[in-house]
């Protein structure tokens, strides 16, 4: 017969629980025991997956005779001994005690086939116990000295032995999952023929760990390159050392480094006295340890903790021990990390150009990959399993415009060191325009009615410090008044009331009001365009490639082929010479710069256009939607006045200018006087199609007749769509000059 069908003919119900006395108060400790056994009767059946049969028929609860002064309680099979230090008291103590040994008790009946396995029973004691929290609380043990501690005693009978193997156990954020594949194994009847070892109590957790690669944009936040599962959450290592040091709200100390320890070992000629910096590029844990021993170091990543909780941080660290990942007990995914650390790079430089020393004098020092790593912050983490193999290996890195997060199992990071710079080149090479790209945006709308949403997770930067942004459409001002506003794993949403749908944004949003705008006196000028020269209160910043693709989207979406092409490369172009619009600051997104309504879907013309090399003019390339449709309109005649002056004459239009005749009056005298304009200044502010061509004035209205759409001036977006030649045959005729 079985082990499972002899479990089930012995047992009837929960246990009688006998006393005699000797433990008091004895009505209270039989309750106790009562309902303990019934939660591990629930525990055994959540994890094993069945019942676990019927209970022994009576267990004796009883005080020890002759006890190890080392142990909590100690028994056989339907016997329990325990010490109670006050009489009469049932303390949390001796609850603990009791809780641990009748878990024995419950796998001496369940699961009999594991009786010889003191490692097993021990562990399951543990765990079910209530015990690793008081543990936790001993100082820190490394996996590896927890693992030799055990391998000398394999009874597990002394409080040093226990603690290693709550260390063990603590490296799990749950219930272990060892001992739920070992209680399974009990009630598949399967023999017990190799009994639990540390290394699997402990190696469990990242066992199934997978390659993983992503790179993310770090203007606009898209996921540019993935391989492998990105969002399966996994031990993180060392890489959320950076942000301990960003949550600090003191700076952090200088420490003497401990020689003796081990977590003081990282790197030769560690300095007398070692400082943050030093910390993070050499990955000194006792440093970590030894702040969190001072009492000083930030607890939970400090505001920082929000940041890593929304994007997918499995818990609150208990400790440094959990925040610095020498134990196993927190996850994040490779997409967590990456989204993490694009927040931590806008809002803390300092820290970047730190961990840029890494390659240098750091964790990625002296390697043939190492000068590969010029101009970018990298961090690394390793996750060891019980006899310190590496079980996880990570690298960070962050340049300019890109953030790469990648794992690889069972590999240290200076091992896969070479990989790093050639996923970054290959992101390059596969896809150009990834810098940054700044516009001025939003200017003729009234800052206080514009709102945002982040469907991701939305945060604001004052000063380094990230303040969550409320879900939903809110008032986007506040947030950038003292700094920039970032979504994490979404493009913003932005709508006021002439775009109640809203628009997206894939990028950053600053706050940056421009100076005071003066018009050049005697040019007559409308109340928009004049909001239009003077900028926008807000800046914004994406990829040149999602800026030249909005633009185009904005200027004529329907365009396609070369003419595409020719307008992406002027889009492009003039974004990084918007000197003449706006002296000092980034190109506008209205039509006296180039019209930006928000990021669009990037197409493969704009990016063949990013691709070409850049335009050989050095100026501002004026577009336009050009064409040869006629058209007619009409304006009040003391509108055109206003503009023109009183008692015109005379209007022709000629070299992108309007020319007049416009009357004085002086000492008497009454003449014309030949006067004229740029036809722009015009058409903008009268908003007609194009420069007109001819202007009728009558008593009350003036109507102005001409062709096609825009200025008239540089490339004639319909003539290029009608043309058939290619990008740069198009861009020759447009300026050839």
């Amino acid at each position: 017969m079985g082990w499972a069908a002899v479990t089930v003919a012995m047992l009837a119900a929960t246990p009688v629980f006998l006393t005699r006395g000797d433990v008091t108060p004895e009505a209270e400790l039989r309750a106790e025991a009562e309902s303990t056994w019934k939660a591990l009767e629930a525990r055994y059946v959540a994890e094993a997956g069945g019942t676990p049969g019927r209970a022994p028929m009576n267990i004796s609860l009883r005080r020890g005779e002759g006890m190890l002064p080392s142990r909590n309680g100690q028994g056989r099979p339907g016997v329990v001994e325990l010490r109670q230090g006050t009489p009469g008291v049932l303390d949390e103590r001796l609850r603990v005690a009791l809780r641990h040994e009748l878990a024995h008790q419950l796998l001496w009946w369940a699961c009999p086939a594991s009786a010889e396995d003191r490692l097993f029973h021990e562990a399951f004691a543990l765990a079910v116990s209530g015990e690793l929290a008081e543990w936790r609380e001993s100082p820190y043990q490394s996996l590896a000295s927890a693992s030799a501690e055990l391998a000398r005693n394999p009874d597990v009978d002394t409080p040093r032995a226990r603690r290693a193997l709550a260390r063990v156990l603590n490296e799990d954020p749950g219930f272990p999952k060892a001992l739920t594949r070992r209680l399974r194994q009990c009630q598949d009847e399967a023999r017990w023929a190799v009994p639990l070892s540390v290394d699997e109590l402990a190696g469990v957790a990242v066992q199934a760990a997978a390659p993983a690669t992503v790179v993310l944009s770090r203007h606009s936040g898209e996921v540019l390159f993935s391989e492998g599962d990105i969002r399966t959450a996994m031990p993180f290592g060392s890489t959320l050392k950076p942000f301990v040091v960003a949550g600090s709200a003191a700076a952090p100390p200088m420490l003497t480094p401990r020689a003796e320890v081990p977590e003081w070992v990282c790197g030769e000629r560690l300095p007398g006295k070692v400082d943050a910096k030093t910390a993070l590029v050499r990955s000194c844990n006792g440093y970590f340890l030894d702040w969190e021993g001072q009492g000083s170091a930030p607890r939970a990543f400090g505001p920082w903790g929000a940041v890593l909780t929304a994007v997918g941080l499995s818990g609150e660290p208990l400790d440094m021990a959990d925040a610095i990942g020498l134990r196993s007990t927190l996850r994040l995914s490779p997409w967590g990390l990456a989204q993490a650390y694009r927040l931590l790079a806008e809002a803390r430089p300092d820290l970047m150009e730190v961990l840029a020393g890494s390659a240098a004098r750091g964790t990625l020092s002296e390697l043939p990959a190492s000068k590969a790593y010029a101009g970018v912050a990298a961090k690394t983490g390793t996750v060891r399993d019980a006899e310190s193999r590496p079980r996880l290996g990570w690298i960070v890195a962050v340049d300019e415009d890109l953030v790469a997060v990648v794992a690889r199992p069972g590999k240290m990071p200076r091992a896969f060191a070479d990989e790093v710079p050639e996923v970054l080149a290959k992101v390059r090479e596969k896809r150009s325009g990834l810098e940054a790209a700044r516009v001025q945006v939003l200017g003729l709308v009234r800052p206080e009615v514009i709102e945002a949403r982040c469907q991701g997770a939305g945060f604001s930067l004052e000063q380094g410090t990230p303040r969550a942004i409320p879900e939903g459409f809110t008032k986007l001002e506040p947030f950038v008044e003292k700094g920039v506003a970032v979504c994490l794993g979404s493009p913003w949403r932005v709508r006021f009331p002439d775009a109640p749908a809203g628009r997206d944004y894939a990028g950053i949003f600053t706050g940056s009001p421009p100076p005071p705008y003066k018009p050049p006196a005697g040019v007559p000028i409308s109340p928009n365009a004049l909001q239009a020269r003077r900028g926008s209160d807000f800046l914004f910043r994406t990829t040149r490639l999602q800026y030249t693709a909005g633009v185009v989207a904005a200027e004529d979406a329907s365009l396609k082929g070369e003419a595409r092409v020719a307008l992406a490369r002027v889009v492009a172009h003039n974004e990084r010479h918007a000197q003449s619009r706006h002296p000092g600051r980034p190109v506008c997104d209205t039509t006296h710069c180039q019209t930006f309504l928000g990021t669009v879907r990037v197409q493969p013309e704009e990016e063949r256009a990013l691709a070409a090399p850049p335009l050989r003019w050095r100026e501002w390339l004026p577009f336009s939607q050009g064409g040869q449709a006629p058209w007619s309109e009409t304006r009040p005649r003391g509108q055109v006045e206003s503009l023109l002056g009183q008692g015109v004459t005379g209007v022709r239009f000629a070299d992108g200018r309007v020319h007049y005749l416009r009357t004085k009056r002086e000492g008497g005298a009454v003449f014309d006087v030949a006067e004229s304009q740029p036809c722009e200044l015009l058409r903008s502010a009268l908003k007609l199609p194009a420069c007109p061509r001819t202007a009728h004035f009558g008593d009350r209205e003036v109507s102005f007749e001409g062709r096609g759409q825009g200025h008239g001036e540089g490339l004639d977006v319909e003539a290029a769509k009608a043309s058939g030649l290619e990008a740069e045959r198009i861009l020759e005729r447009a300026y050839a000059r």
